[in-house]
């Protein structure tokens, strides 16, 4: 088992305020943008913990214990009922009706478009057709805050979603960085406050 510590901004704090979204935690949600990383390293019995920075204060915002990892399309598609841009995998389609265009076409991973199922290559095996689907009730959480979400890690037993301040005596004793070669502890500055432009990204939780 291994922890890792993800950052959500505070657009998708306020987000979760607004919708009164205290949890418990679903899912934690990867994208290939830095503003919402990659979390295609994770494995089922990691352990996620969501982190924000506030005023110069570091909180944990909840814990994940994962269950299972796969292509946030299929968790979407399952969960919400609806794509939010998520990537499609390499061996799904996506049956949708373009802008402006009354001719629904078939969508696949490199960008490509069919006209026709049975044009579709060997390897797409599903298709989802959007325009058929029904919203299903979830938790604003579940919803990605960024485009070209890819990889969902979610499990049944997380906590609720709420600050847990960090007391700034404990955070330079805090590791990060993309590897434990690579880990630096966090610093305050000359008012007791983590300096802002500090990056809290996916970053292996230290031990």
């Amino acid at each position: 088992m291994a922890g890792y510590i993800v950052y959500w901004p505070k657009e998708q704090i306020a987000k979760l305020k607004k919708a009164k979204d205290t949890g418990p935690i679903r899912v934690v949600l990867g994208s290939i943008h830095t503003k919402m990383p990659s979390i295609a390293k994770i494995k089922a019995g990691d352990v996620i913990y969501p982190v924000t920075l506030e005023k110069g204060t570091l909180s944990i915002m909840a814990r994940l214990p994962v269950e299972k990892v796969e292509s946030a399309f299929d968790y979407l598609l399952r969960e919400t009922g609806e794509r939010w841009a998520a990537l499609i995998p390499k061996d799904a389609a996506c049956k949708e009706i373009p802008y402006r265009n009354g001719a629904p076409i078939f969508r696949v991973a490199n960008g490509n478009c069919f006209d026709h199922f049975d044009e579709l290559p060997p390897e797409i095996n599903k298709a989802a057709y959007l325009a058929e689907r029904t919203p299903v009730p979830h938790l604003c959480h579940q919803e990605p805050f960024n485009c070209c979400s890819e990889t969902a890690a979610s499990g049944s037993n997380g906590s609720s979603i709420q600050p847990r301040p960090i007391p700034k005596e404990m955070i330079p004793t805090l590791l990060f960085g993309p590897s434990k070669s690579k880990q630096n502890p966090l610093k305050l500055n000359c008012q007791g406050r983590i300096d802002n432009n500090v990056s809290v990204r996916l970053c292996p939780q230290n031990e």
